[in-house]
């Protein structure tokens, strides 16, 4: 016993303690690598190494999410394996399929043209978009502090638009694309599968949603990036890195979602979202040391208020929750 009566921990349970520390800090950490990972090796691949085949790239990603997925529910049983019920079910998820590639083509896009700092700087304006999507599909309303801290987000990164050394337009227009698909998609997933009958964990969505977009996919990689398999062979007789670079690629996409279920499912949705506002800052940062893209003083400061608005408007949310 203690001095003040109370029970002395064993040393079998500050072990536990520890392991179980040890346990999240690793999970976070992977979050962190995998997701931080897979947008420098997409920027690399598409800009630096001169892969412009940003279709193609993503059909791998879903290739792998789709084989990966299988196995991690069907044998490894990481979750309990969640069946579609109903071909209107399945509806849905193909539409929410087709919204999530568009998401992640544009974005893919974007790298191409942009760097990705100002890439993370754009991507931070989910929640704006979150807010429309919501306000128009459900009439669901926010209290005006909420709206408030939504002007932050949007005047910082117009702030950083004008500030960025290597602006793109068309870059620019994918990019602001990518994140209002991101933000339609969580918006469709809440009023699609809102039954309880219909509703799915995040590594069961990703199973059913990923082979869905490689169908999607197949058609617009052939028709809109020619003979992208063929000139991935040639790549690969003169330099098979390119192989390694897409397998490696290709897992780490599967492994930002399995990261994700796995943070939210031993910590929390708001230490995922708590998570994912430093998590841009840490990108632009480790971009700006790799890259060594310019960088200006106006669009930094432009960032940083978008992140500060984001922030702002996690708490405000969090208030308002009924």
């Amino acid at each position: 016993m203690t001095a003040k009566g109370g029970a002395t921990p064993s040393p079998g349970g500050l072990s536990g303690l520890a392991n179980g520390r040890f346990f999240t800090v690793g999970l976070v950490t992977s979050w962190y690598s995998s997701n931080i990972g897979v947008l420098l090796l997409n920027k690399y691949l598409l800009s630096n190494y001169g892969f412009k085949y940003p279709i193609f790239l993503t059909m791998c990603h879903m290739s792998a999410c789709a084989l990966l997925s299988y196995a991690a529910i069907a044998w490894l049983r990481v979750v309990p394996m969640q069946l579609v019920r109903s071909r209107v079910q399945l509806a849905k998820i193909a539409a929410l399929s087709l919204v999530f590639c568009g998401s992640v083509v544009s974005g893919n896009v974007s790298l191409r043209y942009l760097p990705v700092s100002f890439n993370q700087a754009v991507g931070a304006t989910t929640p704006f978009f979150t807010a429309v999507f919501a306000y128009i599909m459900t009439v669901k309303r926010e209290s005006w502090v909420t709206y408030l801290t939504l002007v932050p987000v949007v005047t910082g990164v117009i702030i950083a638009s004008g500030g960025e050394p290597s602006f793109h337009l068309f870059g620019f227009i994918m990019c602001i694309g990518a994140t209002a698909a991101r933000a339609l998609k969580t918006v469709l997933q809440g009023i699609l599968l809102s039954s309880e009958g219909e509703k799915l964990n995040s590594m069961n969505l990703l199973l059913y949603m990923a082979p869905i977009a490689v169908i999607l996919l197949l058609p617009a990689t052939i028709f809109m990036e020619d003979n992208v398999v063929g000139i991935t062979i040639e790549l690969a007789k003169k330099d098979f890195t390119i192989v390694w670079l897409l397998l490696f690629n290709s897992c780490l996409a599967y492994f930002v979602n399995l990261t994700n279920f796995l943070v939210t499912k031993h910590t929390s949705a708001l230490t995922l979202q708590v998570l994912g506002n430093a998590k841009g800052a840490v990108a632009v940062v480790v971009s700006i040391l790799i890259f060594r893209n310019p960088v200006s003083v106006t669009g930094m400061l432009g960032y940083t208020l978008t992140v500060i608005g984001v922030i702002l408007y996690s708490e405000s949310k969090k208030r308002n929750k009924p």
